[in-house]
């Protein structure tokens, strides 16, 4: 899929996002205005939430698309997760509007009506929102949407909410104890607040590039299959995460005798392919180490005028050695046992 596809793509899950979310609210809050449920409204609040992320998430497409320019030489990537921990904070702030509300309503009593006639309303509405959640994560999945991603999980957090309603009514149908419905509110507030605080936590780290190892675990299957002889070593590696766009820096231990011109063409075709293979796109730098000869057993390259120990096998590069900023113990091999 092009660049212009995936954009396409992915502004047209941003609009629908918006549509689909509008038709949830008004279904939402006619069945609070039919029924004065306080877990029906506590729904209805997270669907306000809702229309307001995808109306960013509009705008942040746009702007994440964008091409990197003089003053944004890593592209605009990173304000997917301003958009991502911005709508985890509205869902946090809807959590204590939510409880305050059940509060009260526990405090007076509640009164509630037609609850049958809400219960078909908040089933249309969970349905709408199930298919729009399955919707967004799957072009998130294939467009690398940082901005999408949060928002299909986001919908699909409000289908469990929504399931949650849905009992709770029941419960009063069938128990005709009118606080269960307060009471639930209550819960689903604590549900809220916690996948906002989640949401937010996690755009932090996007945000201070904390280490992700499922990434750094697809790099070193990556880098691990490919056979390159020169390129013996790769390691103290660190990405940089601008939306989908990545920018890797590494070290990679090469043969000393390499000449400048020979090192940067071969490290070259290495990067080349590396990038080509990593599931996202990016970039990738690598700082050339000289061998010093301490990596002979382990260095397969033909005819090499220095070596002074015969190849014995490939070292195996682990997870631990590819962040290490320090060179891994050549003298064990991959496989033996640490002396």
């Amino acid at each position: 899929m092009s660049k212009s596809q995936t954009l396409s793509f992915q502004k047209s899950a941003s609009y629908l996002y918006l549509l689909v979310s509008i038709f949830v609210l008004l279904i939402k809050f006619l069945a609070y205005y039919l029924t004065h449920s306080q877990a029906i409204f506590s729904d209805a609040v997270e669907s306000i939430i809702n229309v307001g992320a995808a109306m960013i998430s509009i705008w942040v497409v746009h702007v994440s698309a964008k091409p990197a320019d003089q003053d944004h030489p890593y592209g605009h990537g990173k304000i997917e997760y301003f958009s991502s921990a911005f709508e985890g904070g509205m869902i946090a702030v809807a959590a204590v509007v939510v409880a305050i509300e059940a509060i009260r309503a526990l405090v007076r009593g509640a009164e509630i009506h037609k609850l049958d006639q809400g219960i078909w309303l908040m089933v249309i509405a969970t349905l709408a929102n199930l298919a729009l959640g399955v919707y967004l994560l799957k072009v998130a999945k294939n467009s690398k949407s940082i901005t999408l991603r949060a928002s299909g999980l986001h919908v699909l957090s409000d289908v469990w909410t929504s399931f949650g309603v849905l009992v709770s009514i029941a419960l009063v149908m069938v128990f005709k104890i009118n606080w269960l419905d307060p009471f639930c509110a209550l819960i689903l507030a604590g549900f809220l607040a916690k996948t906002g605080t989640d949401l937010v936590r996690q755009s932090i780290s996007g945000l201070l590039d904390a280490e992700d190892k499922e990434i750094l675990i697809s790099l070193k299957e990556i880098i691990s299959k490919d056979h390159h002889p020169g390129v013996i070593q790769v390691h103290h590696c660190r990405i940089m995460r601008s939306g989908s766009y990545h920018h890797i820096d590494a070290h990679a231990v090469v043969p000393e005798f390499w000449n400048v011109l020979e090192a940067h063409n071969k490290t070259q075709e290495f990067e080349s392919r590396m990038i080509d293979s990593y599931p996202y796109e990016g970039e990738l730098h690598l700082h050339m180490d000289p061998c010093r000869r301490a990596y002979c057993r382990v260095c397969d390259l033909d005819s090499c005028p220095i070596r002074k120990d015969p190849f014995e096998k490939k070292l195996e590069l682990t997870l631990e050695d590819l962040v290490s900023p320090e060179e891994p113990e050549v003298f064990r091999l991959a496989g033996d046992q640490p002396g």
